[in-house]
């Protein structure tokens, strides 16, 4: 994974075509959904596999989890400047949970895959994905879990309550 930042400066018409920070699908590991892989992105085995990318990521420089994100976060969250975390909607679903494991950049997105300056100036770009996998749900119960996205440069809103946020709600049936 990549180590240092590279800033790249401001956007001006005649810098031309940016090179992009490569993202290779491979690092989601069991959730790539790649040949060969779990094409069902272990919903069938009541593993499942959720997919996240970040939106509209403004460029900042020196950005980091802030003091209100740090404690919801596991430790040591790698490279990361914009981390995820999961937590649950319900008290009572505490023990319907079970282990969650992320895979692509670690916890989060490193903010060297940002600002994206659209195809015709980054015509390589792939954006970044992690990948969270839900290994030891409970069968045929429901779970209701919000991720937040901390990060210095993500703003919150209570008019839109998906901003920074979403929701998910799962029921695995037995087979």
């Amino acid at each position: 994974f990549p180590e240092t930042y590279k800033d790249r400066g401001e956007l001006e018409s005649d810098v031309g075509v940016r090179k992009a920070c490569r993202f290779k699908r491979t690092w989601l590991g069991p959730c790539s959904g790649l040949e060969g892989q779990d094409e069902t992105f272990g919903f069938k085995d009541g593993k499942p596999c959720l997919i996240a990318k970040l939106n509209r990521i403004p460029p900042t420089n020196n950005a980091s989890v802030p003091e209100a994100g740090q404690i919801r976060v596991q430790p040591n969250p790698t490279n990361c400047d914009v981390i995820l975390s999961f937590s649950l909607q319900r008290e009572e679903d505490a023990s319907k949970i079970g282990e969650i494991k992320y895979y692509g950049m670690g916890l989060g997105f490193p903010l060297q895959y940002y600002p994206y300056y659209g195809k015709l100036l980054h015509p390589q770009y792939l954006q970044p994905l992690v990948a969270i996998q839900f290994t030891n749900l409970t069968f045929n119960q429901e779970l209701r879990l919000e991720c937040k996205v901390y990060g210095a440069n993500i703003d919150y809103s209570e008019k839109d309550r998906y901003q920074g946020r979403f929701d998910v709600k799962f029921t695995i049936a037995n087979s």
